[in-house]
C-alpha cells in the first residue's frame, strides 16, 4: 500500500479516484504545525531555535497518518508546489519520524504536480524528488522574520500607543501604501482648467467632435485655459468661423494580447470585472483548481492559482492554438508562439501561469457543473489563456488637423482622432479593460478618455475640406486627486515594489480589514484612524521597517535562500542585530513624548487649517489649552485639551474640526427653554439640551448612523431628544415596553430585555403589536423563559461529519450565515453563498475563526483537524500574556534532514 499525501480533502477525493486500490490518499488539511502565539517561539540567543506546536485540531488527523504510514510500502508527499507546500511536507515527514511511524527501509518520495489531472498526477509520479531543502530553508526564515516582527513591535505598540492592535513584517507596508495615498488626497489641491471642443460636418452632414488643440502654431497644454473669461473669449473668436481640413494622417497600429494569469493580475481582473475581492478569488480558484464534479468526472478545471509565472508549457500551448483555429480560424491563431515573461519585481516561482487544465473544456460546456461565480471565474482564466496565444488586433488609427481663423485675428487649431478595428484578433475572445488613471477629468462626469476619444469612428476626410459648425461648447473641469487604491490596484503595486507573494496577497489586505486598520467603501480601500496612527508611529520611530526597498531587499534574501544561495540564519541574524538595536533606542521613550511627534506628523490631518487662519491647535473651549493627541487603552486614539482637568473639552480624531471648534445651535425647546445644541466629542457628533447646572448632567442624544450632523434639523433633533418614548403596557406583564436609542443602536426594551428595530424610524413608529412579538422572538432566541422555548436555527446545509469527528452545519444567524461545528462558530464571508460551501471550505473557516482567538473543541473528544487556508495570513499578532496554559505537542525546530534509514528517490520536479 502507497500512502499519498495531500493538503485538501477536496483534492484527496479527486486523486483517489484517478489511482486505484494500491494507493490510499490522505488529507493534512493545511498546515499541521505552527510557532506557538506566545514568547520563546524563536529565541535568538539559540540560533534562532523554534519551537513547533501541533494543532489540537490536528492531532487526530496526525494520528490517522501516522497509523497509515506504519503499514504502507511507501510515503509520498505530495503537497502544493510553492514554499508553503514545501514546508507542509517537511513537517508532516519530521512529525511522522518522532512518532517512530517511519519503519527502517521506508521509501519516502516527494511529488508535486501543477494540475489536479490523471495525467499530471501520474507524470508526477513518474519523477519524484527529495524535500527541497533550500526551499524549506526560505519558509523558516519567512516564519521566523514575521514571528519576530510581530511578538517584538507590538508590545511597543500596545505600551507606547495605547489602542493599537498590531504591526506585521508585511501588512505594514502594505498599510502605509494605503495611508500614504491618502495623505496624497488630502495634500492635493484642485486646479481649474477649460476645454473647446466644435461639433463639426462634412459637406454630407456627418458630424464628429473636434477638440481645441493648438493657437497661433502653438500646442496647447492641458492646463493652459484657466478661467472662464478666456474660454469663452476663445469660444466666440472661433464660432461660426471657417473650419477647414489642414492635414489628415492615418497609421496601422497592433494591439497585443497580454499574458496569461498570474496570482496578481487575477485578483485584479476579477475584482475589476467581476466585483470579487482577492480573497472570494483565490477561494473559488481552490475549488476549480481542486475538482469539481464535470458530468460524472471529478477534475481540476485549472492549474495551480498561487503563481509568479506567466509562462505555459508546449503541450498546452499547443492544445490552445489547435483550439483556436478549429473555433475561430487560422487567422485568428498568432503567427508564432507567444512567450512571456513577468514584470513583477522578485518573481520567484517557476510554475506555470494559471490556466484551464484542458482547453477543450469551454466555458460554456461546463457552466451546468459549477455556481455562478465558479462559472465567471473559469470563464475569466479560459478566456486570458486562450487570447495568449491569438493574433494581434488591427486597428487603423485617423488624426484629423482642422484650422479656424479667428475674430480675434488668430489661427486656432482643433484635432480630431478617430480609429477602426480591421481585425479584431485577440479581442474577439477577450479585453482587459483599463486600470485607474492618477489624473482625471470631472464636470459632474468622467471626461472622455484618451483611448474613448480615438476610438471613435471618423468620416471620410481630405486635406482642404470645408466643414460646418454644429456648435462649440467651453467645458470647466477640475484636476482630481489621485485615485484610492482599490483590493486590485493595491495587489498590483505590491507586486510592482515586489512585497509580499501570490500567497499572501489576499491574506494581507484580509487582515489589514479585520484589524480595522482599513475600511472599503465603493471598493476603495480608506484607511482608519487606528491604522494612520500605527503608521505615522512605525514611520517616527521604525522608518526603515516600513521602507518599500526594504521590504522588497528581505523578500530578495528569501529568494537567494530558496535558490540554495544565501544562509537563512545569516539572514536572521542581520535583521535581528539591527532591529533590536532600533527597539531599544526607543525603550525609554515616554507616551507623551510619541503623542507629541504624532501630533507634528499627522498635524494636516488632525489639526486641518481653519479658515480664518489661527491656531488649529488652541482649544475652542477655554481658549488656552493646545489641543493633542490623546490616548486610551478602551477608546483608542482621540483629541484633547491640554488643560485637562480643567477644560475636559475632547473630539474625535478626524471630522470636521471647523465644526468642532464650536457648538451648532438649532433652536430652542418650548417647554424649558434651554437651547438645542449639536456637539462633538470623541465618539463623534451629539445633541445635547442647555449646558447642565453644577452636578446636573444636561439631556443628550446620539446622533444614530444616516442622519448627517451638518444638516440636521431642529424638529428632528427634538425627536430624538425625546426618546425614550413608551411604546405601550405589555398585556401580559401590565409593565412599559420602551424604544429608544443606544450605543447598539435603535431597540425596544421590556423588564430587562433588549430587542433590536431595523431603523431609528421604528423607534418613533413601531406598535405594540409588533414590539411584542419582537421581545417574545428575542427570549425565545435567548434559550426559553417565560415567553417561549429555546428558537430552533435554520440550517442551511448540512456538510456532514468534521475530518475530526463532530457534525458541520451551515446554520442561518441573526447577523448572517455562519458554520458551526462543536460550539465553534465561524461567519461566511461577504460574496460566498452559504449553499455552494463544501467541507474544505467550512474547515478552512473554523480554522481561521479559533487562529483569531475562538473557542478551541473541548480537549477531552478527539481533536479535530483544522484546515488552515494555504493564503492564510503568516505574520503574528501578539497578544498580551495570559495565564500558561499546559503546553500541546511541541517540539524543538529538528533537523531538516530526513531520517537516515528512510530511503528517498531524487528526481526532478514534475
Amino acid at each position: 500500500m502507497n500512502v499519498l499525501i495531500v493538503e485538501s480533502a477536496a483534492k484527496a477525493k479527486t486523486i483517489n479516484k484517478y489511482l486505484g486500490a494500491n494507493y490510499k490518499v490522505l488529507a493534512s488539511f493545511g498546515h499541521v504545525r505552527d510557532l506557538p502565539s506566545k514568547d520563546g517561539s524563536v529565541a535568538p540567543d539559540k540560533d534562532f531555535e523554534m519551537t513547533w506546536e501541533i494543532d489540537s485540531g490536528s492531532q487526530k488527523i496526525i494520528r490517522e497518518i501516522a497509523e497509515a504510514v506504519k503499514k504502507a510500502d511507501k510515503l509520498i508527499l505530495a503537497t502544493d508546489p510553492d514554499r508553503e507546500g514545501e514546508a507542509i511536507s517537511w513537517h508532516l515527514l519530521d512529525i511522522l519520524q518522532q512518532k517512530k511511524a517511519i519503519k527502517k527501509g521506508l521509501e519516502i518520495e516527494r511529488v508535486a504536480f501543477n494540475a489536479v489531472t490523471k495525467q499530471a498526477i501520474l507524470a508526477a509520479l513518474a519523477e519524484p524528488r527529495q524535500i527541497d531543502e533550500p526551499l524549506v530553508d526560505a519558509y523558516l526564515a519567512r516564519r521566523a522574520l514575521d514571528y519576530l516582527v510581530g511578538f517584538t513591535l507590538s508590545p511597543v505598540l500596545w505600551r507606547k500607543l495605547p489602542g493599537a492592535r498590531s504591526a506585521g513584517r508585511v501588512q505594514s507596508v502594505a498599510l502605509r501604501l494605503v495611508c500614504d495615498r491618502e495623505a496624497e488626497i488630502e495634500a492635493f489641491r484642485t486646479d481649474e482648467y477649460w476645454t473647446i471642443e466644435a461639433t463639426l460636418a462634412t459637406q454630407k452632414g456627418e458630424e464628429f467632435p473636434a477638440r481645441l488643440h493648438g493657437i497661433d502654431g502653438t500646442a496647447l497644454k492641458k492646463l493652459d485655459i484657466k478661467d472662464t473669461e478666456t474660454a469663452h473669449a476663445i469660444k466666440r473668436a472661433i464660432e461660426k468661423g471657417e473650419f477647414r481640413v489642414v492635414s489628415v494622417e492615418s497609421r496601422d497600429v497592433k494591439r497585443n494580447p497580454y499574458a496569461p494569469f498570474a496570482t496578481s493580475t487575477l485578483q485584479m481582473d476579477a475584482s475589476r470585472k467581476l466585483g470579487f475581492s482577492a480573497k472570494q478569488t483565490m477561494q473559488i480558484a481552490q475549488r476549480l483548481y481542486e475538482g469539481v464534479d464535470v458530468g460524472g468526472e471529478t477534475v481540476g478545471l485549472i492549474t495551480y492559482m498561487r503563481t509568479d509565472g506567466v509562462t505555459i508549457v508546449p503541450e498546452a500551448i499547443n492544445a490552445i492554438r489547435g483550439m483556436i483555429a478549429r473555433e475561430y480560424s487560422q487567422r485568428y491563431v498568432a503567427p508564432f508562439i507567444r512567450e512571456y515573461k513577468t514584470k513583477a519585481k522578485n518573481a520567484q516561482e517557476a510554475h506555470e501561469a494559471i490556466r484551464p487544465t484542458d482547453v477543450t473544456r469551454t466555458p460554456a460546456s461546463v457552466a451546468r457543473y459549477l455556481d455562478k461565480d465558479q462559472a465567471r471565474l473559469y470563464e475569466l482564466i479560459w478566456k486570458r489563456a486562450v487570447a495568449s496565444q491569438m493574433a494581434s488586433a488591427e486597428v487603423k488609427q485617423t488624426t484629423a488637423d482642422i484650422e479656424v481663423k479667428g475674430r480675434d485675428g488668430k489661427t486656432y487649431t482643433l484635432r480630431a482622432t478617430g480609429s477602426v478595428i480591421q481585425f479584431d484578433g485577440f479581442l474577439k475572445v477577450y479585453d482587459e479593460g483599463r486600470d485607474d488613471r492618477v489624473m482625471t477629468l470631472n464636470k459632474g462626469k468622467d471626461d472622455t478618455s484618451d483611448d474613448e476619444e480615438s476610438s471613435r469612428r471618423l468620416p471620410a476626410l481630405n486635406g482642404g475640406d470645408r466643414l460646418t459648425d454644429r456648435g462649440v461648447e467651453a467645458e470647466q473641469h477640475f484636476t482630481q486627486p489621485p485615485p484610492r487604491y482599490s483590493e486590485a490596484t493595491l495587489v498590483k503595486k505590491m507586486e510592482e515594489l515586489g512585497i509580499g507573494r501570490p500567497s499572501t496577497y489576499a491574506s494581507t489586505l484580509a487582515v489589514l480589514q479585520e484589524r480595522d486598520y482599513v475600511r472599503i467603501d465603493k471598493k476603495r480601500l480608506i484607511p482608519e484612524d487606528k491604522g494612520r496612527l500605527v503608521i505615522a508611529f512605525l514611520e517616527s520611530f521604525f522608518k526603515k521597517y516600513v521602507e518599500f526597498d526594504f521590504t522588497a531587499d528581505l523578500e530578495e534574501k528569501l529568494d537567494l535562500i530558496s535558490a540554495g544561495d544565501l544562509e537563512y540564519k545569516q539572514v536572521l541574524r542581520d535583521f535581528w542585530r539591527d532591529f533590536t538595536h532600533a527597539v531599544e533606542e526607543i525603550k525609554d521613550l515616554r507616551v507623551g513624548d510619541v503623542l507629541e511627534a504624532l501630533n507634528e506628523l499627522l498635524g494636516p490631518h488632525i489639526f486641518p487649517p481653519k479658515p480664518d487662519g489661527s491656531d488649529a491647535r488652541l482649544c475652542p473651549k477655554c481658549g488656552t489649552g493646545r489641543l493633542s493627541l490623546k490616548v486610551s487603552s478602551k477608546n483608542g486614539a482621540f483629541i484633547g485639551c491640554g488643560n485637562y482637568p480643567e477644560c475636559k473639552y475632547t473630539r474625535q480624531l478626524t471630522g470636521d474640526a471647523t465644526a468642532a471648534a464650536g457648538d451648532r445651535e438649532l433652536g430652542f425647546d418650548p417647554d424649558t427653554g434651554l437651547p438645542v445644541l449639536v456637539k462633538s466629542g470623541r465618539f463623534g457628533p451629539y445633541l445635547q439640551l442647555g449646558e447642565g447646572e453644577g452636578d446636573e448632567k444636561p439631556k443628550r442624544s446620539s446622533i444614530p448612523k444616516g442622519i448627517d450632523a451638518a444638516t440636521i434639523d431642529f424638529e428632528k433633533a427634538m425627536q430624538l431628544l425625546s426618546l425614550p418614548r413608551e411604546v405601550g403596557i405589555h398585556p401580559e406583564t401590565g409593565t412599559p415596553i420602551t424604544a429608544g436609542l443606544g450605543r447598539y443602536g435603535p431597540f425596544i426594551l421590556h423588564d430587562g430585555t433588549y430587542a433590536n428595530v431595523d431603523s431609528i424610524e421604528d423607534v418613533f413608529s413601531i406598535g405594540l403589536n409588533r414590539a411584542v412579538t419582537l421581545l417574545a422572538e428575542k427570549r425565545a432566541g435567548k434559550g426559553g423563559g417565560r415567553f417561549g422555548r429555546a428558537a430552533v436555527k435554520t440550517v442551511l446545509k448540512d456538510l456532514g461529519e468534521h475530518p475530526g469527528g463532530g457534525k458541520v452545519q451551515v446554520l442561518d444567524g441573526k447577523y448572517g450565515p455562519y458554520v458551526s461545528w462543536n460550539k465553534v462558530n465561524a461567519t461566511v464571508p461577504k460574496g460566498s453563498k452559504p449553499e455552494t460551501l463544501t467541507m474544505d471550505d467550512a474547515v478552512r473557516l473554523l480554522q481561521e475563526r479559533m487562529a483569531k482567538g475562538g473557542k478551541k473543541p473541548p480537549t477531552k473528544k478527539a481533536a479535530k483537524p483544522k484546515a488552515k487556508a494555504k493564503d492564510a495570513d503568516t505574520e503574528v499578532e501578539a497578544k498580551p500574556a495570559k495565564a500558561k496554559a499546559k503546553p500541546k505537542a511541541s517540539a524543538k525546530a529538528p533537523s531538516k534532514k530526513p531520517a537516515s534509514k528512510a530511503k528517498t528517490k531524487a528526481s526532478a520536479e514534475g
